[in-house]
């Protein structure tokens, strides 16, 4: 469903640029943690930690560039007119309230869905984005209570803190990957009877476990960052209040709480702000929003 799409994309990516970057350099050779006498822990937190925040970074790079494409986001012409144009000059107007250095990007992508977005990977260089469906489905007000909570992701730099945990919980699926496969291949190996076998942590045996368990710890590692994504929420909603109004803020989440009640599990999932976390059990640990009746809750 598009929900789960949506609550998996940005650590799937991290997930999958983790694996693939080392994947590849394993192959290449490169980062020398390994050695007859076993794990050299330091060089091997070191190599863990450089390319573990390099595929957080890389993602944070190209964050506009890939939501553009992804969604299909137009961006506006400041000086467009009527509604588009309006967009642009209330986004503006908030982001002079949040005193951001530089105005940013204003897009419209199509979907029947109630969604914006913030990203973009500083302050100077951000994206705010809003579908179809909530243009049609919001009045101004309304709107600029969401239009609020975006740019207070911006202002409170979400995307890059949100990139630094990221890294740092990438760092840390390596590293205990790699002792983890280490420890399985020298137990495998301390059994056998065979003294021409292969060295430890060499072949495609330790590679493939390696990437097993980089799966498996960074879904575990996903829960973290959902964890602090479902925290900046509330002070997104916080800050948008203080732009906006906290009768615009409260207006927006009644409004996307009444879109959600009126939809099917069955057809496209509400993501407003990319968003209902309401949802138990296991999947409420990946949520990347809390629910709205929280939130609505604590703005009061």
């Amino acid at each position: 469903m598009a929900w789960v799409k949506r609550i998996f994309l940005f650590s799937l990516v991290n997930i999958a640029m983790v694996v693939t970057i080392s994947f590849v350099l394993s192959l290449l050779g490169v980062g020398q943690y390994l050695d007859r006498q076993g794990i050299n822990y330091g060089s091997l937190m070191a190599f863990c930690l450089v390319w573990g925040m390099a595929g957080a970074f890389i993602s944070l790079a190209l964050s506009r560039v890939i939501a553009k494409w992804s969604m299909g986001v137009e961006v506006i012409d400041p000086n467009a007119p009527g509604e588009a144009g309006d967009l642009v000059r209330t986004v503006h107007n908030l982001a002079r309230a949040a005193r951001l250095p530089a105005m940013p990007e204003v897009g419209i992508y199509d979907s029947p869905e109630v969604n914006a977005f913030a990203t973009g990977p500083t302050k100077s260089r951000s994206l705010v984005a809003v579908s179809s469906g909530l243009m049609r489905t919001m009045n101004h007000a309304e709107a600029e209570g969401v239009l609020a909570h975006e740019i207070a992701h911006v202002a409170n730099g979400d995307m890059v803190t949100l990139t630094l945990i990221q890294g740092v919980v990438n760092a840390f699926v390596m590293f205990l990957a790699r002792i983890a496969a280490f420890a399985i291949q020298s137990a495998l190996a301390n059994r056998s009877d065979n003294d021409d076998r292969q060295p430890i942590g060499g072949g495609w045996a330790y590679h493939l476990t390696v990437m097993a368990f980089e799966i498996v710890l960074g879904i575990f590692g996903a829960m973290i960052v959902a964890g602090f994504s479902r925290w900046r929420e509330f002070r997104a909603d916080a800050g948008g209040a203080k732009l906006a109004g906290r009768d615009k803020m409260r207006a927006a989440l009644q409004r996307l709480q009444a879109y959600s009640e009126r939809i099917d599990d069955n057809q496209q999932a509400l993501a407003a702000f990319k968003i209902n976390g309401h949802r138990g059990g296991f999947m409420a640990l990946l949520a990347t929003h809390p629910p709205l009746e929280e939130r609505i809750r604590r703005l009061s």
